[in-house]
């Protein structure tokens, strides 16, 4: 997933590089977006794990 968010970043640069400010903007909240997901989505997992292992 922070992969997409690298790519949608590179994407924002080359955009705004060629003068492209509308896709760029775009591009930079697409990737914005995606990598927000990506933190929340692994602290999930980290509290999960965490909980998992106090089980045993």
């Amino acid at each position: 997933m922070l992969s997409w968010a690298l790519v949608f970043l590179v994407v924002a640069l080359i955009a705004a590089v060629l003068g492209f400010g509308g896709i760029a903007g775009t591009a930079v909240s697409i990737a914005k977006l995606i990598f927000v997901v990506a933190i929340v989505l692994f602290v999930i997992s980290a509290v999960m794990h965490l909980l998992r292992g106090r089980r045993v």
